[in-house]
């Protein structure tokens, strides 16, 4: 019974084409012929089926109604308007220069395209006075700065520093600074290596400007003593051609301040860096004459009375 039941079934089955009411839906025709079809196929599960065998004719392959496939119409541009003039070719126009190609890269990526930042400062430069260089088998190197002020060792010395582990060895110099024209500095810094020690003592010395108060004749006022812990210093001024007399850091001291005729004597320690500073403190105490005076009230002539 159940054998037969499901061959009247397959027998009925049949696809209507009339079910798709839409026109543009293509239509086709799909009868199943149960006689046709054994029953151990019809037992199996339908992934397991052949595919059906269809006809050719069996496909129905509607046009749409009242509309031409074959018929294209041919196009009609818009009319120009009155006046209108054609634009010139690329190649027509006249060469762009070479700031008008920057202006435009400008709007399109940025001011930093051309080279140039806001400030107008040039990207590509640096602005900082100290420029780093790296050498083949050395550290970090930077070249000196051009300030307009000279450098001059005066001493370095190694140093040690106990700590839990042993000691460590690190490097202090001492440098004098001056542009030769009044104003001189003395600094000094303590670093691993010696070139890093000299660096640093010249950015200490840079800190630490003072002004030299000379006569028309390259010398001191007047003169002058001081002292910076056991280190004792004299100055004096000197008669035009006599030079620079003196010895150790005082000499680079007065050197590098511009002064030409003078006479220094050390007194007491030889320590570079207190006798430096001792000429430092010394050159501090100078007053000009016109200061003196403007001081006391009286004119210049009257200081010499």
């Amino acid at each position: 019974m159940a054998a037969s039941s499901l061959s009247t079934t397959f027998s009925a089955l049949s696809l209507n084409p009339n079910r798709h009411s839409h026109p543009l839906l293509f239509s086709h025709r799909l009868i199943l012929s149960a006689s046709k079809t054994p029953l151990s196929l019809l037992l199996k599960s339908p992934h397991s089926l052949p595919p059906a065998k269809v006809a050719s004719g069996d496909f129905e392959i509607p046009f749409l109604e009242g509309e031409d496939v074959e018929d294209t119409g041919a196009f009609s541009p818009p009319e120009r308007p009155e006046g209108y003039v054609p634009p010139s070719s690329f190649d027509d126009g006249p060469a762009e220069t070479e700031e008008e190609i920057a202006r435009a890269f400008e709007e399109l990526y940025g001011a930093a395209y051309s080279g140039e930042s806001f400030l107008g400062n040039d990207v590509y430069a640096m602005d900082s006075m100290v420029k780093k260089a790296t050498g083949f088998g050395s550290k970090t190197k930077k070249e000196k700065v051009r300030d307009g002020f000279d450098e001059r060792v005066v001493q370095v010395r190694r140093v040690t520093k106990v700590v839990k582990g042993g000691k460590q060895l690190h490097f202090r110099a001492v440098v004098v600074v001056g542009d030769k024209q009044g104003n001189v500095g003395v600094g000094v810094g303590k670093a691993k290596e010696v070139v890093s020690a000299v660096q640093k003592s010249a950015v200490n010395a840079r800190r630490n400007i003072v002004a030299v108060p000379m006569t028309k004749y390259k010398t001191f006022p007047h003169r002058s003593e001081a002292d910076y812990g056991a280190a004792r210093v004299m100055l004096r001024p000197a008669s035009p051609g006599t030079g620079v007399i003196a010895g150790g850091a005082v000499r680079f001291v007065l050197e590098l301040a511009g002064v030409e005729n003078a006479l220094g004597k050390q007194l007491g320690s030889n320590n570079a860096l207190n006798n430096a500073r001792a000429t430092v403190v010394a050159v501090q105490k100078m007053r000009q004459f016109s200061e003196v005076a403007e001081e006391r009230g009286i004119p210049m002539e009257e200081l010499w009375k």
